[in-house]
């Protein structure tokens, strides 16, 4: 698992990064009331605004941790949007990305250095 500066972490199987928020993003937004996904077929560039999260305290967009195509997005946080908040690093996942390089990845922050970033 990889995690970014705006609280995104993904995990990697072949191309497939699968994308979600952290669990600290998840207490500093609090209850999540709304989730806009990105579309199937989106093509994403890293840093691009990919989806969007409402909570009672705020918006706030979720980020494309890295180039790629959306190949399939989370249906049941779009309806339950809970989902999130009770398990942000597992069933609460937001899309799956297909990377166009997947060198980026290892880039990323490992979990030591985003613990060091949150403190």
């Amino acid at each position: 698992m990889r995690f970014t500066e705006e609280h995104e972490w993904l995990t990697l199987d072949g191309d497939i990064a699968t994308v979600g928020i952290t669990e600290h993003a998840a207490t500093l937004l609090g209850d999540l009331v709304y989730v806009q996904l990105p579309e199937v077929g989106a093509k994403l560039g890293k840093g691009d605004s990919a989806a969007v999260v409402e909570s009672v305290k705020a918006a706030t967009d979720v980020f494309a941790p890295l180039s790629g195509e959306v190949v399939e997005i989370n249906q049941a946080i779009a309806g339950n949007p809970a989902l999130v908040n009770e398990s942000p690093q597992g069933s609460g996942w937001f899309f799956k990305l297909r990377l166009t390089d997947v060198t980026g990845f290892a880039g990323l922050m490992d979990e030591a250095a985003y613990r060091k970033l949150i403190g």
